[in-house]
């Protein structure tokens, strides 16, 4: 069968089903799958329930419960089928909404995965997206959460923009129903809903600018040098969305002549953005990089459903929730990159480490590695380790790297899943940014092991690691 016969054989069991448990992960893909999921099947009138898991693993199987319930899988389960075999669910009570690397299992679980059809541009809430579609055509205001999803996944990231189905379904359906704005060149830079202009472009680093990228007062002083209004008149400091366009036309120019000034590509400096014209101006729900990331903030400090609420439209107390623990995540993320940096990595010929043991959560420790690569060297992907509060005998690793990197024929996804299957751990993720599960004592043999792949892989592209 192809994608599209998947889908709706999958919307056609959802909609036999007479209570479904949906069972998903807990970041922004993860959060936004289960809110689309759950809000379709609430309109057809079925009892749904949901439950969040940080990861689908011998420790967290447990949460699935072993009711009669038709189970939905949703961001997790193609790559954990055994486990799913293990718990003892029948394949007839089973589907798994994914975009991971399916896994062979001796049950043939149904499964609607954009991945074996070519579709690697689309996250979890893409298909799950699609599902609800087929469920019910009415479903159109969903695909403003899905492309939260899409891009909190990263799936624009490489491209500078979302592709494939992805953008000519979900996001035109999104335009058309008017509640997403899509802004075909605009500056590719985090922020540009809530930061000060020059904190946006000092924080940006994709593509690095030489003077201000990393430099709050060069970044400052290069729009003070332009003649650009960087405050209101009552002191506040203006964000890039409320800039006249001629600012910003003057900004982007000005910035790639900076660039070539360098020697450096203007191929990232612009991208297709995502914006919500019925969210409150100079709030994170204001874009789709913002929204995702406190969707992100609300799974990596337990409280996934709180992110599920807001999607859903609570804007009191879940958004008040959301918002403070917005605050403690990027304030402990601080810290943490503060602390790579003070500490220093370990450096190998592919690879450079660093083990934070206890001091962070699991859940932020690869954000926090990713923030440090533009301090560090950028053209080795950094390992992250800490220790896993709920068993000490295991070690969770995190790796990030660039996009000039996986450019150069670098795969994370691939280096951390072969290298901890060797060991007895599990491992997934993108090319970009990757996670597994280890046991402890295979830390050291494991770094080296991910530096030989990751060596090999830089020789196979020919590039070595400059």
């Amino acid at each position: 069968m192809g994608f599209n016969d998947d889908v709706k054989a999958a919307a056609e069991t959802i909609a036999a089903a007479e209570t479904i448990t949906i069972i998903s992960h807990i970041d922004a893909d993860g959060i936004a799958s289960e809110a689309i999921l759950s809000q379709a099947i609430s309109r057809l009138e079925i009892t749904c329930r949901s439950v969040f898991v940080r990861q689908l693993e011998p420790l967290t199987i447990p949460q699935v419960p072993s009711d009669s319930s038709f189970k939905i899988f949703a961001d997790l389960g193609a790559g954990q089928q055994n486990l799913l075999h293990d718990r003892g669910l029948p394949e007839k009570d089973v589907l798994i909404i994914d975009h991971h690397v399916s896994q062979p299992c001796e049950r043939e679980y149904r499964q609607v995965n954009c991945l074996p059809h070519g579709h690697a541009k689309m996250s979890a809430a893409g298909v799950a997206y699609l599902v609800a579609k087929a469920l019910d055509p009415a479903n159109l205001d969903l695909a403003k959460t899905a492309v939260i999803g899409n891009v909190g996944d990263m799936m624009a990231r490489e491209t500078c923009g979302l592709t494939g189905m992805v953008r000519d379904v979900i996001v035109e359906d999104g335009a058309r129903h008017r509640n997403v704005e899509v802004r075909r060149r605009d500056l590719n830079c985090y922020g540009t809903a809530t930061r000060p202009v020059y904190l946006s472009l000092a924080y940006n680093d994709d593509p690095f600018i030489k003077g201000i990228s990393n430099n709050p007062e060069g970044a400052k002083q290069f729009l003070r040098n332009l003649g650009i209004r960087q405050q209101a008149g009552d002191g506040r400091w203006l964000v890039w969305d409320e800039l006249p366009q001629e600012d910003k036309k003057t900004i982007i120019s000005a910035l790639a002549e900076q660039l070539m000034a360098h020697g450096e590509p203007t191929d990232r400096l612009l991208a297709e953005t995502y914006h919500f014209p019925d969210e409150l101006v100079r709030t994170p729900l204001r874009n789709a990089q913002e929204y995702a990331t406190l969707l992100n903030a609300c799974g990596r400090w337990a409280k996934p459903q709180v992110g599920s609420a807001i999607l859903k439209g609570d804007r009191g107390s879940a958004y008040r929730d959301a918002e403070h623990m917005l605050s403690n995540h990027r304030a402990i993320i601080r810290d943490l990159l503060n602390y790579i940096l003070d500490t220093g990595v370990k450096v190998l010929d592919s690879v450079q480490y660093i083990h934070v043991g206890t001091r962070y959560p699991d859940t932020i420790v690869g954000i926090g590695a990713g923030m440090a690569l533009s301090k560090l060297d950028s053209t080795k992907p950094i390992l992250i380790m800490c220790t896993v509060p709920e068993d000490e005998n295991l070690t969770k690793v995190s790796m990030r790297t660039t996009e000039r990197v996986v450019r150069r024929g670098i795969d994370l996804q691939k280096a951390i899943s072969d290298a901890s299957a060797e060991y007895g751990g599990g491992g997934g993720g993108h090319k970009i940014a990757a996670g597994a599960y280890i046991p402890k004592t295979a830390e050291e043999e494991f770094v080296i092991r991910v530096n030989r792949i990751l060596k090999e892989q830089f020789g196979a592209a020919g590039t070595g690691n400059r």
